[in-house]
């Protein structure tokens, strides 16, 4: 008798159930079985098989010059750890030897430096685009395919500002890769990367885009993603699902100096468009007007009525420059470019970058609580100019120095420093090293080797010497005591 009533009771319990759910399913409140969506994780395996082959390794190697104090005993570094402190600013090593060599100034027996990065086929022909900095300096580039085969690359054309490069190798009938339509990428959708992190070839490692446009102070805006990029994956494809290579793996941010989830690519549009003037010119060429400028704050725009925190106030106009020409004054607000609204500041200089030298174009101004247009004869940025190496300054300290290149202070964002280019004595023991930047010597601005030299000689040699030194993205004070 009890089972029977157990048994009933139940049975008017799984109605109640029923009836509830249903109601709430009426109203809405639970999501009807018709709208349950069928996801499934993507599989990769297809994407590897098809781009995989064009994605190729790229050891490079680069002859160390060191001076007469540079010759070092410590291990050899792993490659993919040098080009990872080559990239992000951490201090190394930078008079050790890499792969032998006596360090007594012989180029046959000079160490060699060694790096490696990953790139992809553009064309059946060997044309191979990867990053600026990973063919950077070196002597010599071996490019391998994912079927091991090996040829020597030669540099095409490599722009810093943009961090492209374009290799060519000497074979024919090569896989190469599709371009993909940057435009339609979505945030939250499926990517892929293939490269050599730490030199382990053909590594393949997916994620999903975390954003468009990312905005990191570089000259191009940049795909983030979350996709574990390691040292050796820069130059590396980013690829979408449909094959289709979408960015060129370029720069982490990482707190630690490890992957940390938040990986950035650079647009395979502006990419392309960069190797296009690389393959005709060896060089790109960019327009400037010859302003500085700075962001417009939330309060500075409501006081002074412009409303809305966009376009970029101009802090000067250099002389002689396309902007002073046109009459731009310092607190002008330039917020549209040719009718294209400037939201941020750092999109202006990519906005008059792009446009071609000696065209004009129309600024709309946002001066003394009213607009104005003018019109601007764009100029052209001036091309880095090949690093001539200086000859060493020699000075007492245990220094031998060398003037920086306009290319390294732009990098090192300095006016004017010197380069330790070999060390002795005082100088080494108080761990001053090759390649290091000194800014000041007791309190007096550098400016180059031949005033450092100056400042040197007029120093009391029995005293202490202070000196401000830069190394890596690091600045600090070093003090050599006098020898004993």
């Amino acid at each position: 008798m009890f089972g029977g009533v157990v048994s009933s009771v139940r049975e008017r319990a799984r109605v109640g159930v029923a009836v509830a759910l249903l109601s709430v399913s009426a109203a809405g409140l639970l999501p009807a079985p018709a709208l349950a969506q069928n996801r499934v994780l993507p599989d990769f395996t297809d994407l590897v098989e098809q781009v995989g082959p064009a994605v190729v390794n790229i050891r490079t190697s680069e002859k160390v010059h060191l001076g007469r104090g540079g010759a070092g005993t410590g291990p050899q570094m792993d490659p993919g750890l040098e080009e990872f402190f080559k990239r992000f600013g951490i201090p190394m090593p930078r008079n050790t030897p890499r792969g032998g060599g006596n360090g007594n100034g012989d180029d046959d027996d000079e160490p060699t430096r060694r790096g490696i990065g990953s790139g992809f086929i553009l064309s059946a022909d060997g044309l191979v685009m990867t990053n600026a900095h990973v063919v950077d300096g070196a002597d010599e580039l071996l490019v391998t395919l994912t079927d091991k085969r090996e040829f020597k690359g030669k540099v095409i054309g490599a722009d810093k500002r943009s961090d492209v490069a374009i290799v060519k190798i000497e074979a024919a009938g090569l896989p190469f890769v599709k371009v993909g339509d940057v435009g339609k990428l979505k945030v939250g959708e499926w990517v892929m990367a293939i490269g050599s992190p730490f030199g382990l070839d053909n590594s393949v490692t997916a994620g999903i885009v975390s954003a468009k446009q990312r905005d990191t102070g570089e000259l191009l805006p940049f795909i983030q993603t979350d996709v574990a990029i390691n040292p050796g994956n820069s130059g590396g494809p980013l690829i979408n699902m449909r094959g289709e290579v979408v960015g060129i793996n370029s720069q982490i941010y990482s707190p630690s100096g490890g992957y940390a989830g938040i990986s950035f690519s650079i647009p395979i549009d502006e990419a392309i468009r960069v190797a296009d003037q690389l393959r005709a010119t060896g060089r790109v060429i960019r327009g400037r007007i010859g302003v500085a400028i700075a962001p417009v704050t939330k309060e500075v725009a409501e006081s002074i009525g412009l409303g809305k925190a966009s376009g970029a106030m101009v802090q000067s106009v250099e002389a002689g420059q396309p902007a002073e020409k046109a009459g731009l004054e310092a607190g002008d607000i330039i917020v549209k470019v040719d009718g294209k609204a400037v939201e941020r500041a750092t999109d202006l200089p990519r906005m008059i970058s792009a446009v071609k030298p000696g065209s004009k174009v129309t600024l709309q101004l946002f001066r003394r609580g009213s607009y104005k247009d003018v019109a601007v004869t764009v100029g052209e940025f001036e091309a880095e100019k090949p690093a001539v190496p200086a000859a060493p300054v020699k000075a007492s300290l245990g220094l031998n120095v060398v003037d920086l290149t306009e290319a390294e202070k732009r990098d090192l964002r300095v006016k004017g420093g010197v380069k330790v280019d070999s060390v002795e004595g005082a100088a080494a023991r108080a761990g001053l090293r090759e390649g290091d930047v000194i800014l000041s010597v007791d309190n007096v601005q550098i400016s180059d080797a031949k005033q450092f030299g100056g400042v040197v000689a007029k120093l009391d040699k029995t005293k202490r010497v202070t000196v401000l030194v830069r190394r890596g993205d690091w600045v600090n004070y070093v003090v050599i005591q006098p020898a004993r």
